[in-house]
């Protein structure tokens, strides 16, 4: 399939070259030319086909023919190699998405792209590197930096803003070395995103540098993130429950959410998705105003979703373009304090740790209308606990209980850069 440029329509490319571009020249994003549709067969069986198939049938219309059916399916087994429970929550369920090596919801498309990224550098045979540029507001840097670590050929370089992420998310970028370089911004999330941005279209810089991008701004990021839609979904089937799921997405960027409404228009049963974003609230805003307007971001404990001006939004926009949005997403804001009261809560009448995200989709499965008759909410657990267990601490006055792979994150010294502006970004990588 070829992807068209949201900001120049007759501009297509193909899948291995969005890929290796992972923005437009004009500085906008990638969209696939069709929406594929799953057939009618595939349809009624969707619950019972192994997750790894359905997957291969899902993808496939995206990455072919730049991946043949062999390389999809050895992909999709190295990137779906962890399990993606559904958990009873009241009247609810939780999509825990935690399980990766990074505990985030990140792991999934950072590991597809990953893959797709080494090899479609190593069939060009390129004498230079390519450097991965990607900017994080938490989560995003971590599971890129697992999924690229020693991958030959390819240089990672991660802005993150200093002081406003968590400590083991820090240390999950900061701690490993080889072709993985962590940069502190003095400045916000979306300072970090415009920088990248920049880069990207920097002339003098790309003219000797080859950039790429591993946030959702990547198709190869963006894309697979769908795929524990199909999970939940079948875990729900699994379960004995028929009913339609309406699924609480904890938004920041609006990657994640975006995947899931790519999911029901290929053919998923779905009918709706629920925004839940913090204070950070340019959609919610939007949607009720129709004034894009994003503000100076705030940071929160739900920093991950710390983002004023959210790239994917302009995707959503392409997607229902032929649809009354209103009808397909509902967006609620809520903040911190409202953040630690469902957390409290969760602990308190269902002895669930949530993190603050999870918390904040929780959240958005309450403020919204459900008929429990025909509908169940699942709202997405997107990290685990310990990446902010000063938060939970805060909330619920325990200690998270470490995984191991915190416990030797915590033994490692911290090698990281400041920066203080795009001009610092530049003379950093026109040095290497």
């Amino acid at each position: 399939m070829n992807y068209y440029n949201l900001g120049s329509r007759s501009i297509v490319t193909s899948f291995s070259d969005a890929v290796i571009q992972g923005i437009a020249p004009d500085r906008s994003l990638y969209f696939p030319e069709r929406i594929p549709q799953f057939s009618v067969d595939l349809l009624k069986n969707i619950a019972d086909i192994p997750l790894i198939e359905l997957a291969i049938e899902a993808m496939t219309p995206f990455t072919s023919p730049d991946l043949t059916k062999e390389e999809l399916r050895l992909i999709l087994e190295n990137t779906l190699d962890f399990e993606f429970p559904l958990v009873e929550i009241g009247s609810h369920y939780t999509l825990e998405l935690f399980h990766g090596p990074t505990l985030a919801f990140k792991d999934v498309g950072a590991r597809f792209m990953a893959q797709c990224l080494g090899k479609f550098s190593g069939q060009k045979n390129w004498s230079t590197k390519t450097t991965v540029l990607v900017a994080t507001s938490g989560d995003t840097g971590g599971a890129v930096a697992n999924g690229f670590l020693g991958v030959e050929g390819i240089d990672v370089v991660i802005l993150f803003p200093e002081g406003k992420i968590s400590e083991v998310q820090e240390l999950q970028m900061t701690t490993l070395g080889q072709n993985i370089t962590a940069l502190e911004v003095k400045g916000s999330f979306d300072d970090c995103q415009s920088y990248v941005k920049s880069a990207f279209v920097d002339k003098d810089l790309i003219s000797h540098r080859r950039l790429t991008s591993a946030n959702s701004i990547n198709v190869a990021r963006w894309l697979p993130q769908m795929l524990y839609y199909f999970a939940a979904y079948q875990n729900l089937r699994k379960l004995g429950d028929q009913r339609t799921p309406v699924f609480s997405v904890p938004s920041g960027n609006f990657g994640n959410i975006c995947a899931g409404m790519m999911a029901k228009e290929i053919g998923l049963p779905l009918e709706r998705f629920i925004a839940a974003t913090n204070v950070n609230d340019t959609v919610v805003r939007y949607l009720n105003s129709k004034v894009y307007a994003p503000k100076p971001t705030t940071p929160t404990l739900s920093n991950a979703m710390d983002v004023s001006d959210p790239s994917n939004f302009i995707r959503i926009e392409e997607l229902f373009k032929k649809q009354e949005l209103e009808r397909v997403i509902k967006a609620y804001r809520f903040d911190d304090s409202q953040t630690l009261e469902a957390m409290k809560h969760l602990f308190k009448e269902y002895g669930y740790v949530a993190d603050p995200h999870g918390a904040i989709g929780y959240l958005g499965l309450e403020a919204a209308p459900i008929d429990s008759s025909s509908e169940v909410g699942i709202f997405l657990e997107t990290a685990h606990p310990v990446k902010f267990d000063g938060a939970v601490k805060k909330a619920i006055d325990i200690d998270v209980v470490a995984p191991e792979s915190v416990k030797r994150l915590r033994s490692l010294q911290k090698v990281s850069k400041k920066i203080e502006s795009y001009t610092d970004l530049k003379d950093l990588l026109s040095s290497n």
